[in-house]
């Protein structure tokens, strides 16, 4: 019986969705919403040099929600419109 549970429970671990950090991208940081800790996305605004483009991440938490922080990352791959 235990050895049953054992087994359904390691079934019910290895199906579960994993979330990952998985870079969306946006025209405007308006658009982006409420981030999750550690959720990253990319704003495609003009901000920075050419060859990059903006990640804004949800770095830390606060009292009054996730903290965010951005800095210019290389762009990867062609420029999506």
């Amino acid at each position: 019986m235990l050895l049953g549970r054992a087994v359904c429970l390691s079934l019910l671990i290895a199906t579960t969705p994993v979330v990952t950090a998985d870079a969306a991208t946006v025209g405007r940081e308006q658009d982006i919403g409420d981030l999750k800790l550690g959720q990253r996305v990319q704003v495609d605004d003009g901000t920075c040099p050419a060859g990059q483009v903006k990640e804004v991440r949800g770095a830390r938490m606060t009292d009054k929600g996730v903290a965010r922080t951005s800095t210019c990352v290389p762009r990867y791959g062609p420029k999506s419109k």
